[in-house]
């Protein structure tokens, strides 16, 4: 049972990913809600939000495609009910994602550019953490935000 204003927690997981020594990825998966047998009978989408800086677990998650809204109301309209989807707040220090000392902050154009090696990092680690994921149709879409070929390349060798 869920009362009004309150998230269902069922059907989801979410938590965070060590990309790097003091760097920590947020990460929130919505299981389909497809009528399936399996979540894993639907492909899965990784949306980032881009910017970069943009929260994909606030913005894209709750005011473009996730299925509540920042009031904890149900979307009419939501990818969950035919796609597993994983928000990831990227880079570190976006949204959920964080430093244990400011220190390890990117604060440089450079340091910003290298972002993609925390992205592979991440999928890295979060596919040893739900092989099943691993081996479902995989989309990854964006707003605002270029996709390095490196990070393609790790995700296809992830799923090998």
């Amino acid at each position: 049972m869920v009362l009004e204003g309150q998230l269902d927690t069922s059907g989801q997981s979410y938590g965070y990913v060590t990309v790097r020594e003091g760097a920590h990825m947020f990460y929130w998966l919505y299981y389909t809600t497809a009528d399936v047998a399996t979540y894993t009978e639907r492909p899965l989408i990784v949306w980032l939000q881009g910017g970069p800086g943009g929260s994909s677990t606030g913005i894209g998650n709750f005011e473009i495609l996730g299925p509540v809204d920042i009031y904890f109301q149900e979307r009419d309209h939501t990818w969950v009910r035919n796609f597993n989807v994983l928000f990831v707040d990227n880079p570190v220090g976006t949204g959920f994602s964080y430093v244990d000392d400011l220190i390890y902050l990117t604060t440089t154009n450079e340091q910003i550019g290298k972002h993609s090696i925390h992205l592979q990092a991440f999928h890295g680690n979060y596919w040893q953490r739900l092989p099943e994921i691993a081996c479902q149709q995989y989309h990854q879409a964006a707003k605002d935000v270029v996709i390095s070929p490196k990070i393609l390349q790790c995700e296809v060798k992830c799923f090998k």
